[in-house]
């Protein structure tokens, strides 16, 4: 079905249809858009998590990543999970 002729039936049906398949749309991406803050809040508390237990205590290595974890959100959770956990983890392999 291409796009003229959704229109049309669109139009044909007096507006209904174009109303629910709009509030199907809108609800779908309002699911997507929840299932995706979920995901990236889950990451988060992850890398605070990882950076609290395993991060090694020296210096203020543990204190400066975990604040840059919190205040920088997911952001820096990535920047924390493709920066400095690889290189822990080769370090000290955990």
């Amino acid at each position: 079905m291409n796009l003229e002729t959704f229109l049309l039936f669109a139009q044909d049906a007096g507006g209904d249809v174009a109303v629910g398949i709009g509030l199907l749309l809108y609800f779908a991406c309002f699911g997507v858009a929840m299932l995706l803050g979920l995901a990236l809040t889950g990451f988060w508390i992850w890398m605070i998590v990882d950076c609290a237990s395993n991060e090694p205590s020296e210096g203020n290595d543990k204190i400066i990543w975990i604040l840059v974890i919190v205040f920088v959100s997911w952001i820096g959770a990535a920047i924390y999970y493709f920066v400095r956990r690889p290189k822990r983890i080769a370090a000290y392999g955990k």
